[in-house]
């Protein structure tokens, strides 16, 4: 009897002791139930709901010692669930940075392209700006040599002045006076803009002076038409016969002679660039007659 009265009392305090515990552990848990009601109005980062709060714990209590492994796995598996959904969006996130990054560095490259593509062009355009200012500079330069020149077209300057002498009665060429003709015709060839003065003088009276002096003239005039091309209306040829010559005091002629005048206006620099041209190597004096230095004088033989 007193035995089944011990076991009686141990059962009824086995049962009575999880009832108890439950209890005790009521209060604590209805703040995590709270807590979790309200994060079910909230979504995670997975923009799913939080995972609920299982306040159920059975019979045993949050422990339950004879749990099987079924029990576990269903427990645990919206959690492992859960992880590798954050797994998958830390990863995507990652993609994305990843993504904008490159193509944030494809914008700054094409950028830094088109800049300097611009500064070439700025590049290109201020060389194209100087250019064409010192085009224009160049052509204004040469328009004002064209005006030049097409004002003073007709004014003719003397160059060089030779002097040739005959005997008396005769109007052939010396040897020497050849010489002198080819000095003062070779450097024409090829030349423009100058012309060719003879005038022949003799002495004696009337028209035989003016035919003999025309005769001596003609045969500078042929040997230079002949010999060194020179155009004919490039030369202007006088018979003055015993005429008087300023430069000699009004004076007639003893002997028989011939002047020939190089005449050039400035038709040379069209064809001249905008530096400056070459000064003429000889000048005339303020009278218009040639320096001592520069006439030169054929003697006859």
């Amino acid at each position: 009897m007193m035995n089944r009265i011990f076991v009686s009392t141990l059962l009824a305090a086995a049962l009575a002791m999880p009832a108890l515990a439950q209890d005790n552990s009521a209060a604590p848990s209805a703040a995590p139930a709270a807590s979790s009601t309200d994060q079910t109005s909230t979504s995670g980062a997975s923009g799913k709901q939080p995972l609920q709060y299982d306040s159920h714990e059975g019979f045993w209590g949050k422990i339950n010692p004879f749990a099987r492994k079924k029990y576990v796995q269903r427990q645990v598996q919206p959690i492992q669930d859960r992880v590798n959904e954050l797994d998958e969006l830390t990863a995507s996130n990652s993609k994305e940075i990843k993504d904008v990054d490159a193509r944030a560095q494809q914008g700054i490259q094409m950028a830094s392209a088109k800049a300097n593509e611009a500064d070439q062009h700025a590049l290109d355009a201020a060389n194209k700006a100087q250019t064409a200012q010192q085009t224009a500079d160049q052509a204004n330069t040469r328009l004002t040599t064209v005006e030049g020149v097409v004002g003073n077209i007709d004014q003719y300057k003397a160059t060089t002045q030779t002097e040739i002498r005959f005997r008396p009665g005769q109007s052939l060429l010396s040897k020497k006076a050849k010489d002198a003709l080819d000095d003062m015709a070779t450097p024409l060839k090829g030349q423009r803009g100058y012309i060719v003065e003879v005038q022949g003088f003799s002495s004696g009276h009337g028209q035989a002076a003016i035919a003999t002096s025309q005769k001596m003239a003609d045969s500078v005039v042929r040997y230079l038409v002949l010999e060194h091309d020179v155009p004919v209306y490039r030369i202007y040829v006088v018979g003055m016969g015993n005429a008087p010559v300023a430069e000699q005091g009004a004076k007639h002629t003893t002997g028989g002679r011939v002047e020939i005048s190089l005449l050039k206006n400035d038709l040379e620099q069209l064809a001249a660039t905008s530096t400056p041209s070459t000064p003429a190597t000889q000048e005339t004096t303020p009278n218009g007659t040639m320096p001592a230095s520069q006439n030169q004088t054929a003697q006859p033989q």
